[in-house]
């Protein structure tokens, strides 16, 4: 299996601050976690191109395109109180917007198996027409609605800790993306509860598995077997796009989860199966300790090509009964959403 791995030094130049956890030495992090494991072998670079603005609209608002990048050219600043931009900030998104659709056109055109983008900013808080949780423009939206307006049916699958709320909101009454999100509850950005299934044409193409702090692997890959895998089997996705953020793994600064990179192995190893070769593309959203951001990535990227790396082992202990009455329910709103 060749893994196109998506970089471009334009996305080390959204300089976010010292300061801030989203920071450019994550990439540094991400790029030893690949070099310094079996992932190195599988793994094809490549430069990712820009998004255009007409591809940007596909799920934001031409204005709010128009007011990310006068804030840019002006100096920057901060946007909101977690999400910084600098003057190079909207060309590092315009590409980490364009890393998708890039690939995308690679993996048809044969050139890979799968793909795993390593971008920045990140994309899963951006909502159609605001930043938010360190993101500026949606990168995975973008893909999965250009991917969608081609006639085709995609499974956004996240991973990330904290919900993607502006994922969910962009495709919430739709029924072409199916949008599956495992996160800790009750956390940032406030959304992710058992009860959003997506309304109108969507119900029930929404489903949110709110773990409580401490969750760990086992949890996870329950949830897998008795939930994800049976909705992707239910939905045929012909793409799979992961929101793979690391910051689950029990060492995050940031969050409460107890996740170790041989779990990210697991999942990931299961995710492949959910599309077939070619339609399978993972994209870089949170972690923020750089140690385990590293031993995560390693591991995902490896898995994604086929070899079972596993620098730390996997996680057991997390399956409380409030996570097993998680994974239950999620499967109960999701069926009852479709019967209305």
């Amino acid at each position: 299996m060749v893994v196109l791995f998506g970089r471009h030094e334009e996305f080390a130049a959204h300089a976010t601050g010292e300061w801030h956890p989203e920071r450019a030495e994550r990439l540094e992090a991400v790029f030893a976690g690949v070099a310094d494991s079996p992932a190195a072998e599988v793994t094809v670079p490549f430069e990712p191109r820009r998004a255009t603005r007409g591809e940007l609209e596909i799920v934001h608002d031409p204005l709010y395109i128009e007011r990310i990048e006068d804030h840019c050219l002006s100096g920057g600043g901060h946007l909101d109180q977690d999400t910084v931009a600098a003057p190079a900030s909207f060309d590092a998104a315009l590409r980490a917007a364009g890393a998708g659709l890039d690939a995308v056109e690679r993996l048809r055109n044969g050139e890979g198996d799968v793909a795993f983008l390593a971008v920045r900013p990140p994309g899963h808080h951006a909502l159609g027409a605001r930043a938010m949780g360190f993101c500026l423009f949606n990168n995975v939206a973008v893909t999965a609605g250009l991917i969608a307006a081609q006639g085709e049916r995609v499974m956004v699958l996240d991973w990330d800790a904290h919900h993607g709320n502006g994922t969910q909101e962009i495709f919430y009454e739709r029924s072409d993306v199916l949008y599956v999100s495992l996160h800790q509850f009750p956390f940032y950005p406030g959304t992710g509860s058992l009860s959003e299934v997506g309304t109108g044409a969507g119900r029930g193409a929404t489903v949110n598995l709110p773990f409580p702090a401490g969750t760990a692997g086992d949890a996870y890959r329950l949830a897998f077997d008795d939930v994800v895998a049976p909705l992707a089997e239910e939905f045929a996705p012909g793409w799979l796009l992961i929101s793979a953020g690391f910051d689950a793994h029990r060492a995050d600064p940031l969050t409460d989860l107890g996740l170790t990179a041989g779990d990210f192995a697991d999942l990931t190893s299961r995710a492949v199966r959910f599309v077939p070769r070619g339609r399978l593309i993972a994209f870089l959203e949170g972690g923020y300790d750089l140690t385990s951001l590293a031993l995560c990535v390693g591991a995902c990227v490896a898995a994604l090509g086929g070899v079972d790396y596993r620098p730390e082992a996997a996680s057991r202990g997390g399956t409380t009964e409030h996570a097993r009455e998680v994974i239950a329910t999620a499967g109960r709103y999701h069926r009852a959403a479709l019967t209305r």
